[in-house]
């Protein structure tokens, strides 16, 4: 029997494990849940939202176990209280615009013709979510997909081990049934294998873009639909005429937050030359504040990687970067707790290119380059420098002046005076290699429902 394990990057231990459930378990529960699919979308729309509601207070219910196994898991300090607000907040904002996203399309409603558009359920969505921001990356799609009128499988990265279980556990506690709403444990092969034979009717995937290439290769020929959210290398661009305190603020913590393991993490930032020597000063001294350590301990405000080999490639991107002529700023006798494994300080690197791996692969890892511009066009060739796309940070007083750079950048989401943060109102997208596809917003629905369209001819 194969069991998938959790090895706690808080001290090295297998902190859970469960053993993977073979291709004939698999096939039968998601059986189950295409036969409780019909029934669950004729229910009224109003009783599948409630419900779903009724799901997310239940897990909030239980956010003191919720908060200490996401430490144990993946190393997010206690002291930051879990992912609850953004997952109360993308929750309650489908809930709010569920009904007007899945009204049907009038076109006509006359004495001989009635002529709509319906979106409908496309029947069992399949959720494969990372470790990253577990409970986030997953209701982003559970929640309208569950709306919606879909059942949904949801397979939650072997990091995050517990965390599909016990979101499972509070919906179904909550009335969601559980033949609608169920949590697989599976290894690669049998997913594939799953993936391959059709099971699903709509797949959503956040992850590497090597997953995103195994999901796409295993679905070849099923035709079924699919949502990808990959890799990312996120810039931020800071003008001349930038708040300065704010953009160090705001671009620091998305560069290190959660030890920099954000989709949209601040990977790089590009800043105006006049802004440039400042910027980086105030950039250190924030960075040189975070106290690195155990995250069960409330005083840690850096925990480790969620894993050593995570690290490693940190590492290794910050090595190769300093022999090819970069500077590393931060200190490292700073962060004694520093263990060469997942414990990793935070780094900031000035003197950085795009000949570096440091500035073009993702790193997903506490530490950032800067570079200086002199112009919007070299900067949006920079930013633009890359084969990833999902959000971009420009910092100005000037809208007008961000739309219009906005537009000129390759990405899926363009923030202004911001960065590192998912507005649920608004289609979360990438181009490129970070993806394609979109969840949240009245575009999220239409991508988990498909169009129905009715032309009813009632008189000649």
């Amino acid at each position: 029997m194969t069991m998938i394990r959790c090895i706690s990057p808080v001290d090295g231990s297998v902190y859970a494990e469960r053993p993977a459930m073979s291709y004939d378990d698999a096939a039968t529960a998601i059986g189950r849940a295409r036969a409780a699919q019909k029934s669950w979308a004729k229910r009224p729309l109003e009783e599948r939202v409630s419900l779903v509601l009724k799901g997310v207070a239940r897990l909030n219910e239980m956010a003191e176990d919720v908060v200490k196994e996401l430490a144990w898991q993946m190393g997010r300090p206690v002291r930051y209280g879990g992912e609850f607000k953004g997952f109360n907040e993308r929750s309650n904002y489908v809930a709010s615009i569920a009904h007007d996203a899945l009204a049907p399309l009038l076109i006509e409603k006359s004495d001989k013709f009635e002529r709509y558009i319906k979106r409908e359920a496309h029947g069992v969505v399949f959720v494969i979510a990372p470790w990253n921001y577990p409970y986030m990356t997953a209701i982003n799609t559970v929640a309208p997909a569950l709306m919606a009128g879909n059942t949904v499988v949801l397979k939650h990265a072997s990091q995050t081990l517990l965390v599909g279980e016990r979101m499972v556990r509070a919906f179904n506690e909550a009335g969601v049934p559980e033949d609608v709403f169920m949590n697989v444990f599976l290894d690669h092969d049998t997913t594939s294998k799953l993936i391959a034979a059709g099971s699903f009717n709509f797949i959503n995937f956040t992850g590497s873009v090597e997953g995103g290439r195994s999901i796409e290769r295993a679905a070849a020929g099923t035709f079924t639909g699919i949502g990808l959210e990959l890799g990312g290398k996120d810039p931020g661009y800071v003008m001349e005429d930038a708040d300065l305190d704010a953009a160090v603020d705001t671009l620091m913590d998305g560069a290190t937050y959660n030890s920099g393991q954000c989709c949209c993490g601040i990977e790089r930032i590009y800043v105006n030359e006049n802004l440039y020597d400042a910027f980086v000063e105030k950039s250190v001294a924030w960075v040189s504040n975070y106290k690195l350590g155990n995250p069960l301990d409330p005083e840690t405000s850096l925990g480790p990687m969620a894993h050593k080999r995570f690290a490693a490639t940190v590492r290794a991107q910050i090595e190769e970067a300093v022999a090819k002529g970069a500077k590393a700023l931060v200190d490292p006798k700073l962060f004694p707790a520093d263990d060469g494994g997942a414990y990793i300080a935070p780094q900031i690197l000035v003197d950085v290119d795009h000949s570096m791996s440091f500035m073009n692969e993702e790193t997903f890892g506490p530490a950032v380059g800067i570079m200086k511009v002199k112009s919007d066009e070299e900067a949006i060739a920079l930013m633009n420098d890359c084969k990833y796309g999902l959000t971009a940070s420009v910092w100005t007083q000037d809208a007008e002046r961000a739309a219009r750079i906005g537009d000129e950048i390759e990405t899926g989401t363009v923030f202004m005076n911001r960065a590192d943060y998912l507005d649920p109102a608004l289609c979360w997208t990438g181009v490129k290699e970070t993806g394609r596809g979109g969840s949240l917003s009245v575009i999220g629905f239409q991508n988990l429902t498909r169009p129905k369209s009715y032309h009813l001819r009632k008189s000649f």
